[in-house]
């Protein structure tokens, strides 16, 4: 069985993870890092630690659903004790990308803005599509639940790099995250990001490519929180196996 740590298991994503492990063929659950007191049992062999050394030397993999100084916090401390590293955390920005860059050189690491494997074949799908209709307008949604701190959503701006690449543009050049005021007609490259928050939504992206006369949309909808959980737990099982380097999940479904 293939030892999997939790770093964050008192988190929303942690214990979704925890609970889809328990009937895991292939996998188990063997550390649980956390800086809070659990409510919840764990099977009795299950360590419980806040000690970076406890959660790496009895794993052989980790996945991390924290906020970005507690991932950042763990792939430092990686550099210098190697270990399989499932990153789920989003908002690392700039500081994050180059931080994974760097300690993939000493271990295998996958990074995905969303674990959910739909997604993972929406990203694909919105590269062809934005190639293939390049002089159609490129508008992204996503929704999430009110308690969700960052917008937009890592899943978005994934999905939105993904539309530039494939159309030769720089992201950070073309990208606006709202509107407002007398602001003149959209601009030919533009490609929007808008954020919408309330209730306990878990989570629905649109890529939108709409010209004059059409329009087409590639809409996904998680429902369930499990969703993730499962996508990371099939990451980490196929990263444990993996050489040093940075992946992504599109590389653990080989698309």
């Amino acid at each position: 069985m293939i030892k999997v740590g939790i770093h964050g298991a008192s988190g929303k994503m942690g214990r979704e993870i925890i609970a889809c492990l328990k009937n895991n063929e292939v996998a188990k659950l063997s550390v649980a890092y956390t800086i809070e007191e659990l409510d919840f049992e764990l099977p009795k062999d299950v360590l419980v630690t806040d000690k970076f050394e406890v959660l790496f030397e009895n794993s052989d993999v980790i996945i991390d659903f924290t906020i970005k100084q507690g991932a950042l916090n763990l792939i430092s401390y990686a550099r210098t004790n190697p270990k399989p590293l499932v990153i789920g955390t989003t908002g690392l920005a700039d500081e994050g990308a180059t931080l994974i860059a760097q300690a993939a050189n000493a271990m295998p690491i996958l990074y995905a803005t969303n674990m959910s494997l739909g997604v993972a074949v929406l990203n694909k799908l919105a590269a062809i599509a934005s190639k293939a209709l390049r002089e159609f307008d490129t508008e992204i949604v996503e929704m999430h639940h009110k308690h969700k701190k960052d917008a937009p959503s890592g899943t978005a701006l994934t999905l939105a790099k993904h539309i530039a690449e494939a159309r030769g543009l720089d992201l950070k050049e073309v990208m606006t995250t709202g509107r407002d005021g007398l602001i003149g007609e959209r601009k030919k490259d533009e490609i929007a990001v808008l954020a919408l928050r309330g209730g306990d939504i878990v989570g629905r992206h649109t890529a939108g490519f709409y010209n004059d006369g059409e329009f087409i949309e590639l809409n996904h909808t998680a429902t369930s929180r499990a969703t993730f959980a499962k996508g990371a737990i099939k990451a980490a099982i196929w990263l444990s196996s993996q050489n040093n380097g940075q992946y992504d999940i599109t590389d653990c479904l080989g698309i």
